[in-house]
């Protein structure tokens, strides 16, 4: 999916909604584990109530490989399922290089519908390229994260005061295009958007970490929102797990209205 179509569905839907794919066998309504194939029945029901309000999904391919070959068979059921005007990520975190960077990029790109995958930079260019190489698609590059463990490296400062998420966004700026390469920024560090956007102001960002981590739409928006948008903001349990009963899907589509209504409200605020 290209940026313009991209823009184009968040124009149409009013809405800059991702619905993270992470279900996991213990936490699905128990009723469902009578399907042959639980996961996917589960996210079919969690697709359908939710695509009128979503322009993207982002299945985790974690909940999915620790089934062995059975959960793999999920997650391309499910990346097949989903809408073709959605935008499609790959939750992937990939970061090795050369050979098997091309290949971890055909595998989604070729053998399947993804339009994005998340990528681990750590090991340098040679580790994103090979995503940047299919007309398209994205790479997602982890910029800021969300977690506990983000203070570790990526808030360390260098002598002048520099963080090295910023050095590491700057270096890979130069890497692909704005139409081809998103950054991962967590919701929940949402008062560094401003920071980032000074370096990358046209870039797409894909932002998680709104609804059950407690990351604040409004301030992601307020900091973070260009021309077009510019956001993709994730949100997995807080709408996946809405409800635990046969309706399940119902509490699902009630919280994907109520955060596609308060984007729509943001949304006004732009002229596109």
């Amino acid at each position: 999916m290209t940026r313009r179509e991209l823009v184009a569905q968040i124009q149409k839907k009013q809405s800059f909604l991702c619905v993270g794919l992470d279900p996991e066998l213990e936490k699905i309504p128990s009723h469902l584990l009578s399907f042959d194939d639980p996961l996917f029945e589960f996210n079919k029901r969690i697709i359908d109530a939710t695509a009128p309000y979503a322009v993207a999904y982002k299945p985790n391919t974690a909940f999915y490989e620790v089934l062995g070959s059975k959960g793999w068979e999920s997650f391309e059921k499910t990346v097949n399922y989903i809408p073709k005007d959605c935008f499609i990520i790959a939750d992937a975190k990939r970061g090795d290089i050369g050979n098997t960077a091309s290949a971890y990029a055909k595998a989604f790109f070729v053998n399947l519908p993804c339009d994005a995958v998340t990528v681990a930079p750590y090991m340098g260019k040679d580790s994103v390229l090979p995503f940047l190489s299919f007309p398209g698609k994205w790479a997602i590059v982890l910029g800021l994260t969300s977690n506990e463990g983000a203070n570790d490296f990526q808030l360390m400062e260098d002598s002048n005061g520099n963080s090295l998420y910023l050095q590491v966004i700057e270096k890979m700026k130069a890497w692909g295009e704005i139409d081809n390469l998103m950054f991962v920024v967590g919701a929940t560090k949402a008062s560094k958007l401003e920071e980032i956007r000074k370096i990358v102001p046209e870039h797409f960002l894909l932002v998680p970490g709104v609804g059950a981590q407690g990351g604040s739409l409004q301030e992601v928006f307020e900091f973070g929102a260009i021309n077009d948008c510019g956001l993709l903001v994730n949100a997995s349990r807080s709408i996946i797990y809405a409800g635990n009963e046969a309706d399940f899907d119902v509490e699902a589509k009630k919280e994907a209205l109520k955060i596609q209504s308060e984007m729509a409200l943001y949304l006004q605020r732009l002229a596109f």
